[in-house]
């Protein structure tokens, strides 16, 4: 059971393992153990209590990582062993949904300040006058 927080914890049961060889480290090893570790998730018809907004938020936030299917697919080969990978796996996976979770705060609309737009209109008529200057005039 991967717990990702008090109240979300997916079933081992959901998450679907593949292993391939691996393109990282491993000297000869590397031609002869499937390291790479492939994590599949069915993120849309899981039983794990993930709140719809906070799973609309993570297919915006990473979808790269989402088939069309609503598959969340994560790989990792940073390591020699299957296990380490594995784990990476997990880490990725929970980083992900503790991520997605948090709900980002609304912007406040500001009214820029007095400072600030005078600054902004003095630049403009510097630029307009420099622009100004460098048009051909009549008198040459």
């Amino acid at each position: 059971m991967l717990v990702v927080t008090e109240l979300i914890r997916i079933p081992d049961e959901e998450l679907d393992w593949s292993y391939a060889r691996s393109g990282g480290p491993g000297g000869q090893n590397v031609n002869k153990v499937a390291s790479k570790a492939v994590l599949r998730w069915n993120a849309t018809g899981t039983v794990a209590a993930i709140p719809e907004p906070a799973r609309a938020r993570m297919r915006a936030q990473f979808p790269s990582r989402f088939t069309t299917e609503g598959d969340v697919v994560i790989q990792s080969q940073k390591y020699r062993d299957q296990e380490r990978n594995r784990q990476d796996c997990l880490a990725k996976l929970t980083e992900m949904i503790r991520d997605a979770l948090i709900e980002p705060l609304p912007r406040k609309a500001t009214k820029p300040t007095r400072g600030s737009q005078r600054r902004r209109m003095a630049d403009k008529r510097r630029l307009s006058q420099k622009k100004r200057d460098r048009r051909a005039g009549g008198d040459e």
